[in-house]
């Protein structure tokens, strides 16, 4: 079982899912069984854990798993170890089986291996046994396959290692990064096993190879090998904002305005791209100098899948309003080499309340009267709003429904506020709205109070406006009276607008000052409450302005206000009382002096223990002569009054007590709003008291915190209320100062919460890439380069940038855009255009001003940028400057690189342009409208410097021609402006040439088999017409042959339609019904330079397969024909389509069957891919057996021209071809020539020599034909020839008569020699062909008719064990043809020469003769001659034999014997009934006859008698099949007087082997010219019968001796023949070498003149 685990195929696909850790005995594993012939055996015995001197058994099972009894036998293993049963045959019935107990006996320690032979009739089959020594061994796949990985990540894979075999296996593992085993190492008990896993960490791309080694084993270590095999890409990922087009990645994430203190989360979609999962880490871009983050992240690092994405949150937490805020984060992949940034955009928005009046009026009322008016504000913005007015409404005059609240975005709120004065004086009091993230907004409250005897002037709005404008002219410190007393002494004067001034000569012609609004948080902090400055000096102020009373416990505590008076009248100071209220001041109305102060006494008087008190104290100063209208003069003089207001607290807890515990929400940004270095800097803080009781707040400044100002610092909240403070800050230095303020809240140390702000100013900061130094590359001159430069601002706000460039550089250097905003921390990237015009270096300085967007800050700085570039001269190459693409098919298309070379040092833009040139036979005017058949992949192109592109070509030919591409290029890249480029003419670059060509197919050899075996080459090459196919697909293909340029089903139609105008027939001829097929082979040869792909298409095989119901049922003759032939393959072609490489030949057979009798037409379609579509149309007739027929191949015969006036025209031969069974006879019908020589008159035109004959069954009759013509023209005849018992055809005859003196006869003779272009030589062998011929073709060119002609022919036996016999068929009764030798033996792998002789013709002749070679294998003869001879001695000794069947002699019943097949007849013979000698004979099968050589081999064979003694009939043995090797020869014999006329100069070249004399030819004319030479004969003789002696004697004389002179000229023709004829066979056999040097002998000098030469065999070199 050991081996039965070895054997196991180790797949490292396979990963186990469980059981790793299993343990699988192999002794306990199923063992494999094998079927063989029904029966069921194990394949392997195998023993385990034996010991020595112990045996040990075990059974072979054998089951018969068949439905039949099986019989089998064995033979005992060859080995004395193993032992069984001594071998006896075996039986098995359906389903038993048998156990064989076979015995193991170790004789040592070793491996044994033995097996049992079993044996049955069907074949043998064996069962190994196996005795194998305890080892180590471990089963491990043989490779692994690791998941793709991305670089820099870790892929992993496992397989399962398994211990089979005997021992404790100790294994480790060996291998190379970045593979790595896990466990490297470990202990296997026999049969387990365990899971090893392969970890993948790869660093750089590609397709990772390493070899793993397993080393285990005992004192003897093994190892084993395994494969790795992984592949790691490199990750891509792009990044892509949610919600934008698919597709379309955009790295820029714009979160728009933000409402300040909300958090607004967007998505990004993080795609890869790649087909490896991409492993990422998403990080903040590092900037030291951003304290406050207001973009974060969901994520650090995650795992994007292959072809997946993942989703990445961003949070965008705005504080400040009004900023935009720029941040970048950085996505990076591949173990930080691929980085991905993404930029997230955003800005803040706050509220926007707006107040609709900036002053209430309330006119006059009385004392003890109140008057209401409304306000309405409005929130413009949709962010929420917190407002709270700065007024304590429960101890102000003035008071509102709603002091404080939240206005929601885009509502308009209406407040009523109500006046109540408790004085009669004018009241005017300033109120700061303020709004949470928004500047304060202010109204003025102001009206007056009557009473009984105090009357103040009605204060209007105009007095307001009057008296800011006086303030700022420094007039408001002087009383109404002194003022009126100033305009009557002119000191002052009234301005247009109705407030006061100095005269001009008095401010020295400075223009009056106008009162400006000031900005709303400098009005709010510089007041002169909480510092030093003050945008107005102070009329009257109070002290303190803010008091902590503490605990105040019962009865009171008193505090101290001194109230000074600034200005420099007399002024009425009247606190307003609040009796709710657990603070008063007393006295409540005092009179100040002028530049006095006066003191107010504030006491608290707390009502409840253990509770809070605050309030605000109002009060307000009036100069006194305003306490009645009259003191007043001039209205412009009219002062308001000024508020004093003070912030009281106080508790009444006692010390141990707790205070209430203060709930609320405190609002506290991080950081104040970014502001430049020394100006201010404001922030809002919202406390909101969540409780139900009062929160009363006291902020502290702390030593780490002295320049932030808070207001209000001490106060408090209402329940369900809130408080807006203002912080103010003062950045002097761009060092990041923290702020810590203290808060406590209800008066209790424990309840402060402190409050930390950050805060820096801005200076003008911004960082440029690379130092400040930017290069370009070397350009080219005249063409520019644009890069981007990247400018980032590195502070919180916003500045503005502009560029300049001096005039002179402007033209070699631009930016765009040259000016702009950059938002906080924002980098832009601009386009710099480097534009050189002269070949230098360049140095160019450009400077950027920045300064800050606000115009309140005219600041600014400047950096510099030095642009370093090149100006070059460039040009480019081509690798090859001569490419030469070989041939193209027209109409397809080949491809190449043309690689390109810059050798300078700037990068070139290229525009590349062709020019195509044609070479070989064409029409110009054609071919000028032709497309160009090269096309550039890219026309335009970049090359860098000192490198290489590559721009891909394609040639597509559209004719049959040379072409030649020049192909030039230009340097074409953008101009800078306003230079000129320097390359004004286009540069040569390459030049390509390709030949478009057609594939190109030829039939350079045809051969036949079966019926048309014995048919010649030459008739076959004529009823197939190959010189026309050749010559059409030599020729180019019309454009509708390559509608389709490869073989396609495109048609609908049974038949399809015919795109080419090429129509040939492929005539195979006739036989007889049920014969053997025809069958002939042509041998396709590529004689081009690209492969050929053909393919013979018949109608089925263009035909689309459509659904039944979409066919035409009703179906033409045409088509029912076409169908019966294809679907009984009566024309098949094998094979139908291949594919030729240049030079390549393949044999193709095309038959016809001969199963249905009449006329069968296919057109088949040869079709050459991209080339030549010829419809071929296969035709073929199949006869009756005793049908008479004679098959033409064509109705029309053309005769060799012939010169006009020859004396002896030469004789022509025309063929015909009985294609039936039996003999038949033909007749020439002679009338139509009768007429032809009435017309020409009397002379024989045509002359027919054979006008009757007999052509037997597959032969070829000859009918001799004279063309003698008078005219040289051409004449034309229609014979009919009559087939006797057959039909009648009708024959055209055409010749053509030519005059001598203008065309040579030597002419006419080439063309009659190469009429048909067939092969020399035999290139196309059948299977099982035994012998070739050296020829298939021998043309012995023009001869005279007196002379012979001879050639030599060899015969090679191509078999290596077997000899051949050969026999010479010879068909020539109009001449003398002779073969030496004309029969024969060829040993295998010998060839034979054969001599072909051609003897005097005596008459002129066109000679074309096919010879036929039968060529048998000599053994098959030898069997042949045994098998004849025996069955001729059994059918001798069957004549006189006969059989009893009589099985009771003594009843005289009547004898019956059986019929006796006879040797030559089917009859039957009768015994005697009466024989004497009564006995049993038992003879051999009875013996039949061959069928006669008429009938086809096949008919016969198919209807043999299908009775019972079929199988017992002796068939008379056949002949072996020979195979017939053709010989065409050809030749012309002329008359020697024509002969010398035409060709002199080779007459020497033969031998005249007879006198010159006419000697009249046998042929029978049918003119009757034969008869007036035998009269001319006999007159000649009657005149030698009447010479006298003498003259006989001189007669006798000269003949003499004119035949003794041929004789000896035919005796030295015949020796020197014989002698060639030997010469030629020794060099056959390899005795002679004829293309050796000549060896030359010296002989040694002697003394005597005597030469002796040693009686020796010559050599033969």
């Amino acid at each position: 079982m050991l081996a039965e685990l070895h054997d196991e195929p180790q797949n490292s696909d396979c990963f186990w899912k469980s059981g790793y850790d299993k343990k699988v005995s192999p002794r306990k594993a199923k063992k494999k069984k094998a079927i063989f012939w029904g029966i069921e055996v194990p394949e392997t015995l195998s023993w385990h854990d034996w010991k020595l001197g112990k045996e040990v058994i075990k059974h072979l099972t054998l089951k018969n798993v068949h439905r039949k009894a099986q019989k089998l036998s064995y033979r005992a293993p060859s080995t004395p170890s193993f032992l069984t049963v001594f071998p006896q045959p075996i039986t098995l019935n359906p389903g038993m089986s048998v156990r064989l107990p076979v015995v193991f006996r170790p004789s040592e320690k070793r491996d044994y291996e033995d097996s049992i032979l079993f044996m049955k009739a069907e074949g043998e089959f064996s069962v190994s046994l196996h005795a194998l020594l305890p080892r180590c061994c471990l089963s491990i796949p043989a490779a692994v396959q690791l998941p793709v990985c991305a670089t820099y990540s870790a892929t992993e894979a496992a397989f399962p290692i398994c211990n089979v075999g005997d021992l404790f296996c100790i294994f480790d593992w060996e291998t190379s990064g970045p593979f790595f085993m896990s466990p490297e190492s470990g202990t296997l008990k026999p049969g387990a096993k365990c899971l090893v896993k392969v970890i993948f960490k790869p660093e750089v791309a590609g397709v990772h190879y390493a070899t793993a080694t397993c080393w285990f084993g005992g004192e003897e270590k093994q190892k084993r090998t395994i494969m790795l095999k992984a592949l790691a890409k490199y990750p891509c990922l792009c990044v892509s904002v949610t919600g934008k087009k698919p597709g379309k990645f955009q790295d820029v994430l714009y979160f728009g305005s933000v409402p300040v203190g909300t958090t607004v989360e967007k998505s990004v979609e993080i795609f890869n791209v790649s087909v490896v999962d991409a492993p990422c880490i998403i990080e903040r871009a590092e900037n030291p100098l951003l304290y406050g983050y207001v973009f974060s992240c969901n994520m650090s690092s995650d795992v994007v899948p292959a072809k997946g994405k993942l989703l990445l949150c961003i949070r965008f937490q705005p504080q400040v309003v009004g900023e935009h805020s720029t941040d970048y984060f950085t996505i990076t992949s591949a173990g930080c080499h691929l980085k991905t940034v993404l930029k997230v955009v955003g800005s803040c928005k706050g509220p926007s309340v707006s107040l609709h009046q900036h002053s209430v009026s309330f006119d006059w009322i009385n004392l003890g009267e109140s008057l209401m008016r409304t306000l309405k504000i409005s929130n413009r913005s949709d962010v929420p709003a917190y407002y709270q007015f700065d007024i304590d409404c429960k101890g102000s005059v003035f008071s509102l429904d709603r002091p404080s609240g939240v206005l929601e975005g885009t509502t308009t709120l209406t407040l009523k506020v109500t006046f109540r004065p408790t004085h009669p004086i004018t009241y005017h009091r300033r109120v700061a709205c303020l709004v949470h993230h928004q500047e304060p907004q202010y109204v003025d409250f102001f009206g007056t109070c009557h009473s009984d005897t105090a009357k103040p002037p009605i204060l209007q709005k105009r007095h307001i406006s009057w008296y800011r404008t006086n303030m700022v002219r420094g007039l408001t410190f002087y009383p109404p009276d002194i003022l009126s007393e100033m305009l009557k002494s002119e000191k002052l004067q009234m301005d247009e607008k109705g407030a006061l001034m100095l005269p001009p000569e008095i401010s020295e012609d400075q223009p009056p000052k106008e009162y400006l609004e000031p900005n709303a948080m400098a009005e709010y902090f510089d007041n002169g409450e909480n510092s030093n400055l003050a945008l107005f000096p102070a009329h009257v102020s109070v002290s303190p302005r803010e008091y902590d009373f503490g605990c105040c416990v019962p009865p009171q505590k008193s505090l101290s206000l001194c109230v000074t008076n600034h200005t420099k009248g007399n002024i009425i100071v009247a606190w307003t009382p609040n009796h709710d209220s657990a603070f008063y001041v007393r006295p409540e109305i005092c009179e100040v002096l002028p530049l006095k102060s006066s003191i107010f006494h504030v006491f608290c008087m707390p009502t409840q223990v253990n509770s809070l008190y605050a309030a605000e104290l109002e009060g307000f100063a009036v100069y006194k002569v305003m306490r009645h209208y009259n003191n007043i003069e001039d209205d412009a003089t009219i002062c308001p009054s000024w508020c004093l207001t003070v912030r009281l607290r106080a508790h009444t807890y006692e010390a141990k007590q707790e205070h209430i515990i203060p709930q609320y929400i405190l609002d506290v940004p991080k950081t104040f709003p970014p502001a430049v270095c020394d100006t201010d800097t404001y922030c809002s803080v919202l406390l909101s008291n969540t409780s139900t009781s009062l929160i009363t707040f006291s902020v502290n400044y702390t030593e780490e915190c002295p320049s932030v100002l808070v207001k209000p610092s001490l106060g408090h909240v209402i329940p369900g209320g809130h408080q807006i403070f203002l912080l103010y800050t003062h950045p002097v230095t761009t060092v990041l100062q923290q702020h810590v303020l203290s808060l406590e809240l209800n008066s209790y140390p424990a309840y402060t919460k402190e409050i930390v702000l950050q805060s820096c100013g801005q200076s003008l900061r911004l960082l440029l890439e690379g130092d400040g130094i930017f290069y370009f590359k070397p350009l080219q001159i005249g063409t520019s380069s644009t890069r981007m430069y990247t400018i980032k601002n590195c502070t919180r706000l916003p500045m503005v940038f502009t560029w300049r460039i001096r005039q002179s550089d402007r033209k070699v250097l631009s930016v765009s855009p040259t000016t702009g905003i950059l938002q906080p921390y924002e980098a832009m990237a601009q386009a710099w255009t480097f534009s050189p015009d002269k070949e230098t270096k360049y140095v160019l300085r450009a400077v950027v001003f920045v300064k800050w967007k606000s115009p309140e800050s005219p600041t600014d700085a400047h950096y510099v940028l030095r642009v370093v570039g090149e100006g070059a001269v460039g040009t480019i190459r081509a690798h090859k400057d001569y490419l030469d693409l070989g041939n193209v098919l027209v109409g397809d298309q080949k491809s190449y690189s043309i690689v390109l070379l810059n050798d300078g040092i700037c990068t070139l833009n290229y525009i590349l342009s062709v020019e195509q040139l044609f070479t070989g036979p064409h029409d110009p005017e054609e071919v000028r409208s032709d497309l160009l058949a090269l096309e550039l992949e890219h026309s335009r192109g970049t090359i860098p410097a000192r490198s290489k592109a590559s721009v891909r070509i394609k040639v597509r030919p559209a004719r049959r021609l040379q072409y030649t591409w020049k192909i030039r290029y230009d340097i074409c890249a953008p101009k800078a402006a306003g230079l000129a480029n320097v390359k004004d003419k286009e540069e040569f670059l390459c030049r390509v040439v390709a030949t478009g060509v057609y594939p190109t197919l030829r039939i350079t050899d045809a051969c036949t088999t079966g019926t048309a075996r014995r048919n010649s080459k030459m008739h076959i090459w004529k009823l197939f017409s190959l010189d026309t196919l050749n010559e059409y697909l030599e020729r180019d293909p019309t454009p509708g042959e390559l509608t389709y340029k490869v073989p396609t089903r495109h048609s609908t139609c049974l038949i399809p339609p015919v795109y080419t105008p090429l129509l040939l027939d492929f005539d195979f001829g006739s036989a007889p019904v049920d014969s053997q097929p025809t069958c002939v082979m042509l041998l396709l040869e590529n004689k081009g330079v690209v492969p050929v792909d053909w393919a013979f298409l018949f109608p089925s095989d263009q035909k689309m397969d459509i659904e039944r119901w979409a066919e035409d049922v009703d179906f033409t003759p045409q088509e029912l024909h076409q169908m019966r032939i294809q679907d009984n393959q009566l024309f098949s072609v094998s094979p139908k389509s291949g594919t030729l490489l240049p030079g390549q030949e393949e044999s193709v057979q095309l038959s016809h069957r001969h199963d249905f009798i009449g006329n069968d037409r296919l057109p088949v379609l040869l079709k050459i891919s991209h080339g030549r579509e010829i419809l071929l149309t296969f035709s073929g007739v199949t006869v009756e057996h005793d049908q008479r027929y004679v098959h033409f191949a064509s109705t029309k015969h053309v005769f060799a021209p012939v010169a006009v006036g020859r004396s002896h025209p030469p004789t022509q031969i025309y063929k015909l071809y009985n294609g039936g069974s039996m003999p038949v006879t033909f007749e020439v019908q002679l009338d139509n020539l009768m007429k032809t020589q009435e017309e020409n008159f009397q002379h024989p035109v045509f002359a027919c020599l054979t006008p009757r004959g007999e052509i037997p069954p597959g032969e070829s009759g000859h009918i001799g034909w004279i063309f003698s013509p008078l005219e040289a023209k051409t004449y034309t005849v229609d014979v009919v020839i009559q087939i006797l018992e057959g039909d009648s055809t009708q024959i055209t005859f055409q010749g053509v008569g030519y005059n001598p003196n203008y065309v040579e006869e030597a002419a006419t003779s080439r063309n009659f020699f190469s009429s048909a272009i067939i092969p020399g030589s035999a290139r196309l062998t059948v299977p099982g062909q035994a012998a070739t011929l050296s020829h298939s073709r021998i043309c012995l060119g023009n001869i005279p008719d007196c002379t012979k002609a001879g050639r030599l022919v060899f015969l090679n036996n191509i078999l290596k064990s077997k000899a051949v016999v050969f026999n010479w068929q010879i068909n020539a009764k109009e001449m003398v043809l002779e073969i030496a030798p004309n029969s024969g033996v060829v040993q295998p792998g010998e060839s034979i020469p054969c001599f072909i002789t051609l003897q005097p013709t005596r008459n002129p002749y066109f000679c074309r003769v096919n010879l036929v070679c039968e060529v048998y294998i000599q053994e098959s003869l030898v069997q042949y001659e045994r098998d004849l001879h025996k069955w001729e001695k059994e059918k001798e000794r069957q004549a006189v034999e006969f059989t009893i069947t009589e099985k009771d002699l003594d009843t005289k019943k009547k004898l019956t014997s059986p019929s006796v097949r006879l040797s030559d007849s089917a009859e039957t013979e009768c015994l005697s009934k009466s024989s004497p000698v009564m006995r049993k004979y038992k003879t051999l099968p009875p013996i039949k006859s061959q069928p006669p050589p008429s009938q086809p081999p096949g008919y016969t064979e198919r209807r043999l008698p299908l009775d019972k003694d079929a199988s017992q009939v002796w068939v008379k043995p056949e002949p072996p099949t020979p195979l017939s090797l053709h010989l065409d020869v050809s030749a012309r014999s002329f008359a020697i007087e024509d002969f010398l006329s035409n060709f002199a100069l080779d007459f020497p070249r033969y031998f005249l082997s007879r006198p010159y004399s006419a000697k009249p030819s046998d042929s029978k004319l049918v003119d009757g010219s034969g008869h007036r030479n035998r009269t001319d004969t006999e007159r000649e003789r009657l005149a030698l019968a009447a010479a006298s002696k003498k003259e006989l004697e001189v007669v006798t004389d000269i003949l003499a001796g004119v035949i003794r002179q041929p004789a000896v000229g035919n005796l030295v023709e015949l020796l020197l023949e014989n002698t060639l004829q030997n010469i030629m066979i020794e060099a056959s056999r390899g005795e002679v070498v004829l293309t050796a040097q000549p060896r030359v002998i010296a002989l040694p000098p002697s003394a005597s003149q005597r030469i002796t030469i040693p009686a020796s065999p010559p050599s033969r070199v």
